[in-house]
């Protein structure tokens, strides 16, 4: 990649201290975007999608949600590690608090330009949850949430895309379909592709369904002011 990336302290609203990853954008700055991570925290992955987006023009934060109970969590795809994942973002950590550090993060930016939101996994649910909490971004594209079908009464207050992959064995398509038949405002795009596969280093990785909805999120910032 041509950018790089630093992980910064900073302060949330709450006074509590944790690490963003901040990438400048490439060329002439489009936007700001708010990354959000996975379960598994804020790993080279997630790094790597951050330079991605940093390339393509958008400074980009990428907080690290898990910091107040697992400070620096980054975990691998083996059993044991998404067991631990699991426990931290179920157990241990506050959603409601990791919503208000993305506002903090979208705060950070929006005097700038347009904000926008995307995220993976966990972070689906995230950009979910803020697309229909937050007054300050100008699009929102969420990845395989699986709490999404559970908020699926929010209404998104930005144009808002949604993925998901057909074989998911964690999201029902029931449920995805509620989501789409409740919000025919909301573009939900389904996959033929399983649970993360945008992410290249897991098993259900599916680079042409990763690749269509990258642009489809891509089109939807650009529509959007980005």
């Amino acid at each position: 990649m041509t950018t790089s990336g630093t992980m910064i302290s900073t302060a949330m609203s709450d006074g509590a201290e944790i690490g963003v990853y901040h990438v400048e954008p490439k060329g002439q700055r489009k936007g700001g975007l708010v990354l959000i991570q996975e379960i598994f925290g804020v790993t080279d992955h997630i790094k790597d999608l951050c330079h991605g987006y940093a390339d393509d023009g958008y400074e980009v934060l990428a907080p690290a949600l898990y910091d107040r109970v697992a400070p620096n969590f980054q975990a691998s795809y083996e059993p044991q590690d998404i067991q631990q994942a699991i426990k931290v973002a179920r157990e241990l950590h506050s959603f409601p608090q990791a919503l208000e550090d993305v506002q903090t993060c979208i705060d950070a930016m929006k005097a700038k330009g347009p904000v926008f939101i995307t995220g993976y996994c966990y972070g689906g649910s995230v950009a979910w949850a803020m697309a229909c909490r937050s007054p300050d971004l100008a699009a929102a594209s969420g990845y395989y949430g699986s709490m999404v079908p559970s908020m699926a009464d929010q209404i998104p207050k930005c144009p808002t895309i949604l993925h998901f992959g057909r074989h998911d064995h964690g999201i029902p398509m029931d449920g995805v379909e509620a989501v789409a038949a409740k919000h025919p405002e909301v573009g939900v795009y389904i996959y033929d592709a399983g649970h993360g596969f945008n992410s290249d280093r897991r098993t259900d990785y599916d680079p042409a369904s990763a690749q269509l909805a990258r642009d489809r999120t891509l089109a939807l910032f650009a529509a959007n002011g980005g």
